[in-house]
């Protein structure tokens, strides 16, 4: 039995949390939301999962490093400087960062890389996803995490390659581009589809969530497995590695 200290405790993910680590028969070891103290939460925690917001991401992992606990960051919208902290703070502790906790888009996202290497630049690649109208980021952390493994795919970096928001006269498509498109509305826990389009076919994988414990699930089994690992920076990849166990 695990203790699990859930950051962002009162949003409805950290209330899908707090169901699932019962159902995994872990022990809720608490939350804190904004203006808590997540050091305090570290104390009595074996990890952390976070899922709040970026602002707080600082003294987040700065909690789990005084604690010496690992951190699960689910946090969405983060920015490069975040990523950069990240990096530090992954020498020190274990951190998992994911846009998605979801088994099947983890799986998803390498049946994406495998398919962006083995067809090659002259399929165009478009990200379309779906969620909420409450949702505040655009494009999706599980978007963006699709995003990156076609680039990796590709051998070529997402940000140099990107296309989002198209608007107006934009000319030609470029040729390797990744393109995003975002739409919101109604009560949709998260839609994704990568479309891989050639010369008069289509290949079209894609994922949908129908409720939003698919993500505590996922997530309270990637925090399970980061109790006891080494400093470093993981993916949900390694979670379902069968040779990480």
């Amino acid at each position: 039995m695990a203790r699990i200290g859930i950051i962002g405790s009162e949003g409805r993910m950290g209330q899908a949390l707090v169901r699932a680590i019962a159902d995994a028969g872990h022990e809720y070891a608490g939350g804190v939301d904004r203006g808590g103290d997540p050091a305090a939460l570290a104390d009595r925690s074996d990890v952390l999962v976070d899922f709040s917001a970026p602002v707080a991401l600082e003294a987040n992992v700065h909690a789990a490093i005084g604690a010496g606990i690992p951190i699960l960051i689910g946090t969405t919208g983060l920015e490069e400087r975040h990523h950069t902290a990240i990096d530090n703070v992954a020498r020190a502790i274990a951190v998992l960062q994911t846009g998605n906790t979801s088994l099947g888009v983890t799986v998803l996202a390498q049946l994406v890389r495998e398919a962006a290497a083995r067809l090659g630049p002259e399929w165009d690649i478009e990200i379309v996803e779906m969620h909420h109208r409450r949702k505040v980021d655009a494009p999706s952390g599980t978007a963006l995490l699709l995003g990156e493994a076609a680039a990796q795919g590709r051998g070529i970096e997402l940000a140099a390659h990107r296309e989002s928001g198209r608007d107006g006269h934009t000319g030609e498509r470029r040729q390797g581009a990744i393109g995003f498109a975002a739409l919101r509305g109604g009560t949709i826990a998260g839609e994704h589809s990568v479309i891989l389009a050639g010369e008069e076919e289509r290949l079209i994988l894609s994922h949908g969530a129908e409720n939003r414990m698919i993500f505590a699930r996922g997530a309270i089994r990637a925090a399970e497995w980061l109790i006891g690992r080494a400093p470093g920076r993981y993916t949900m990849d390694d979670v379902l590695d069968p040779t990480a166990r």
